[in-house]
């Protein structure tokens, strides 16, 4: 293990876990036999707009009734049901840091997400049945140092599966570097403790280095213990 490097960034806690407002969250899941979930653009687009107008404390019923309740200025509540700290959108998978805000809300959240979005999928597709591998999983950040890490572990994930199509690729890394105005998520947490976006910027390579080092290692272990 690296030194100063968290446990749990790459061998993610699987356990049921109870959720505390007010506590952050790495959340993630993969499609089912670990297909694709975004094809084009138009469905990663799909997939980010879920994350800001399914993100309510009352529910929307589906973002195309949500569209009229907008345009008649109805609303469905301010209220959030959780805080993005920082996410990524891969073609197979995603990954999000979460601050709970309401009670369930993180359970609550992904349910809506994750229904909404299978829907909106499977009619597109023509077709049926799970697009997620099962529940989501999860792991409690329970120390500042593991926050700072696995923001850069989330936002530079693209690196770690070394995706190179941007357009089926999203994170918050322009947000937190300074390269948009875009205030999707509640960074400050984070990048209040650098002097700079730049230092932060050095800070998360350089923990992606380590962190990749460590995947490796786990890697060869692994092999050694098929062998």
């Amino acid at each position: 293990m690296e030194a100063g490097l968290p446990s749990g960034i790459i061998t993610f806690a699987m356990r049921k876990i109870r959720f505390a407002k007010g506590e952050f969250y790495h959340v993630y899941n993969r499609g089912v036999d670990k297909r694709p979930i975004f094809l084009d653009v138009e469905d990663i687009k799909r997939f980010y707009q879920s994350m800001e107008e399914f993100n309510t404390k009352n529910p929307i019923g589906s973002i195309f009734e949500n569209s009229f309740a907008k345009k008649n200025k109805l609303g469905s509540g301010a209220s959030k049901l959780v805080n993005f700290i920082s996410y990524c959108l891969n073609p197979n998978h995603y990954h999000f840091i979460l601050e709970q805000v309401l009670d369930n809300g993180i359970e609550k959240f992904l349910h809506r997400l994750g229904t909404g979005y299978t829907k909106y999928f499977n009619n597109k597709q023509k077709r049926s049945g799970y697009l997620f591998q099962g529940a989501f999983k999860s792991s409690h950040i329970n120390s500042n140092e593991y926050l700072l890490h696995v923001s850069a572990y989330v936002n530079l994930n693209k690196r770690v599966h070394k995706i190179s199509d941007k357009n089926l690729s999203w994170s918050s890394w322009n947000e937190y570097v300074g390269k948009t105005k875009n205030s999707f998520c509640k960074k400050d947490i984070i990048t209040g403790q650098f002097k700079s976006s730049e230092e932060y910027k050095n800070f998360a390579e350089n923990s992606l280095v380590d962190i990749l080092k460590r995947k490796e290692a786990e890697k060869e272990i692994e092999n050694l213990l098929l062998d």
